[in-house]
Order: C-alpha cells, then sequence, then structure tokens
C-alpha cells in the first residue's frame, strides 16, 4: 500500500512538474513573440526611415531647359555633368555682373534666365534687395562658411577673386617704367595712359577694388586716390579680361586686373610679370543665384544643392575656375587646398558692397568721364 501511494504521489509530482514547464515555456514563446513584434516594428521603422532617406538623396524628377547667365563660358563642362545626372539641358549666355543686374531690373520681375553664375557679390546682394532671387534651402548650406553666403540662403559664393597688377616687361622697358609694388605706386605720374582698368559699373571684380580700396583709406582719402589713378588710366574697359588681354597684346604696360590660373599661366606664353600689391589684395566672392519667377526655378534650385553638396563638383569647378579659394568657402571639403595665405587680404565688410553700390557707381561714372567706354 505503502508503494503504491509513493508511486502515485511520484506522477503527481511529475505531472506538475510538466504542467510547470509547459506554463513556462508558454510565457517565454510568448514573451519572445512580443519581443520579435517590437524588434520587426523598430526594423520596419528604420526601413521607413532609411527609404525616406533614400528618397531625400534621390535626383527630383526635372525637366525641360535651365538657362543660365555666367561670367564666362569655360563652364560647359560643369553643365554638361548636370545635364548627364539630371536629364536637363542647359542653355549659357555669358555676361558681367553688371549686365545681369540692369537686365534683372529691365525685365521687370519676369527674368528671361533661371540661374545666375559667378560675377561679383556686390550685384547679387543689390538683387536680393530688391527681391530679384529665390531662397535656396538645402542640407548642405550648413557647410559653407557663414562669411560667404547669405544668412537667408538667398546667394552663395563659389569662389573668391583676388585683384592685382599684370605688367608687360617689354613695355616697362621702353618706356623706362618702375614696375608698381602697391596701389599708391600707380599715381606716379609715369604711368600717365599705360594703366588699363575695367569699368567698376560692369565689372563685379573692379567695383571691388573701388569698394575695399574705400574702406582701407576712407572715403576722403580713397575718392582723392582714384583721381589721382584716374588721371593715369588710358580707358576703363567693359569686360573684365580685357586689362589683361590688352596687356599681352603690346598695348598697355599695366593692367589692373584679376588674379587666377589664367593670368598665371601667361607668365609662359608671354613676357608679363604678375603683381601682387604689397599694400592689401581687394578681393570678392563670386556669386551663385536662383531669379525669382524663374521659369525652370526648381531645376535651378537643385543645381545649387547638386553643386554645394557634392565635393567633386566642387573640384571640377575648381579645375574650370583654376583657384582653390572654394576651399574657403567650403572648409570641410576634401582633395584641395588653398594655395595662397588668406593673411594677404584686405581687410572688407561685404555689407558694404551692396548697400553702398549705386552711390558709388554714381560717384565713380562723374569722375570716369569719357574715358568709360563701350566697346
Amino acid at each position: 500500500m505503502k508503494k503504491k501511494l509513493m508511486a502515485l504521489f511520484l506522477v503527481l509530482a511529475m505531472a506538475l512538474t510538466m504542467v510547470a514547464c509547459g506554463t513556462g515555456a508558454d510565457n517565454n514563446t510568448g514573451s519572445n513573440a512580443a519581443d520579435n513584434t517590437a524588434n520587426n516594428t523598430a526594423n520596419d521603422a528604420a526601413g521607413n526611415n532609411t527609404a525616406d532617406d533614400a528618397a531625400e538623396n534621390e535626383t527630383p524628377e526635372l525637366s525641360g531647359t535651365m538657362k543660365v547667365v555666367a561670367t564666362s563660358e569655360n563652364y560647359v563642362t560643369l553643365f554638361d555633368k548636370f545635364t548627364e545626372e539630371t536629364g536637363v539641358t542647359v542653355e549659357l549666355l555669358s555676361m558681367s555682373s553688371g549686365e545681369v543686374l540692369s537686365k534683372l531690373r529691365a525685365e521687370g520681375g519676369t527674368p528671361s534666365a533661371d540661374l545666375w553664375f559667378g560675377g561679383g557679390i556686390d550685384a547679387f546682394m543689390s538683387a536680393k534687395d530688391d527681391g530679384l532671387l529665390e531662397q535656396v534651402n538645402f542640407d548642405a548650406a550648413a557647410d559653407l562658411a557663414a562669411e560667404y553666403k547669405d544668412s537667408e540662403n538667398y546667394w552663395f559664393s563659389k569662389g573668391i577673386t583676388i585683384v592685382g597688377f599684370l605688367l608687360n616687361n617689354t613695355l616697362m622697358n621702353e618706356l623706362n617704367l618702375t614696375a608698381p609694388a602697391s596701389w599708391s605706386d600707380l599715381l606716379d605720374e609715369s604711368y600717365a595712359g599705360e594703366i588699363i582698368m575695367s569699368n567698376p559699373a560692369v565689372s563685379g571684380t573692379n567695383y571691388a577694388v573701388v569698394n575695399a580700396l574705400l574702406q582701407t583709406m576712407g572715403e576722403e582719402e580713397g575718392w582723392n586716390y582714384f583721381e589721382g589713378l584716374n588721371s593715369n588710366i588710358a580707358y576703363y574697359a567693359k569686360r573684365g579680361s580685357d586689362p589683361s588681354n590688352k596687356v599681352i597684346s603690346d598695348e598697355y604696360a599695366i593692367g589692373i586686373t584679376y588674379i587666377d590660373g589664367t593670368i598665371e599661366a601667361l607668365l609662359e606664353d608671354y613676357d608679363v610679370t604678375i603683381v601682387y600689391p604689397e599694400d592689401g589684395i581687394p578681393w570678392v566672392p563670386e556669386g551663385v543665384a536662383v531669379f525669382k519667377n524663374a521659369e525652370n526655378v526648381d531645376a535651378a534650385k537643385y543645381f545649387v544643392e547638386w553643386l554645394f553638396s557634392n565635393d567633386e563638383n566642387l573640384q571640377l569647378l575648381a579645375e574650370i575656375d583654376q583657384k582653390t579659394s572654394v576651399k574657403a568657402i567650403k572648409p570641410t571639403m576634401e582633395g584641395i587646398e588653398l594655395s595662397y595665405d588668406t593673411g594677404i587680404l584686405m581687410d572688407e565688410d561685404l555689407s558694404l558692397f551692396g548697400s553702398k553700390r549705386d552711390d558709388i557707381l554714381a560717384q565713380f561714372e562723374t569722375l570716369m568721364g569719357d574715358k568709360a567706354v563701350d566697346e
């Protein structure tokens, strides 16, 4: 009897143990299922985020033609790359920044182009103040140096233009002229009729020279300086490239000109010398902006994002411009380093470039008189 009772107890104990184990297994299964559901939900959310991120990075649906006004036709390679990646065809028109601003104002809010590419930043500032530009917001804008872009993203800089002198060594020797080392040296009477400079009303680069020297010298001394310089100027050219072209063609001994890789290359083929003024180098950012009410505003806005978001595109731009200054615009970019010391640049307040533009150009027009040509 005792043995039977003992056997019964053992059977009951085993049964209870199995029930307990089964319950635990059920609980674990439920717990695991809940965990799996949570994990799947998280994975789905992560997948959705990834999809959203990918969608943001995808090229938007663009079409048609993007019309671009630029300072040079050399940018065709850059715009060809944009066409290959987006399907948007590009029409390129070469025009100075002053000409663009005048045309833009004359068009009365209905621009004939979509994108403005290159030229002195003063014209872009004035265009923004006149309500002629489109705001362009994109993530990579945060990587651009604050001093080289509009605080509200109406214009951006694609590089920096610096200004110096180009000397024709043959003419300098024939005329027994001493090479100028500074801006003040250009007032020497021996240079009369041998200096050529572009009209600051059409050349943003040369407007930068005027504004920078006025800031550096002060209004009164600065205008006195330009009165003296005007006595030595042969004439004020319409195009920014004229001073260097006239110097290498033996027409004038001294050209006030932008300095970049194209000017440096002249040293190999011509008997010329570049002078970086020891009393300071004027500089100006080169603008990029989208015209307000442009016909293909979507393509133009995407081009700005496309350019500044991809270092490969910026490197191509640097190769075309033959400048390294894009590194100053986007300090985080890889594969390029500045080729000059920024300490040699004049201390300039860019906010004065746009606000002072009309007053400065009006006074300079009077100063130039009949030396301003329209050829």
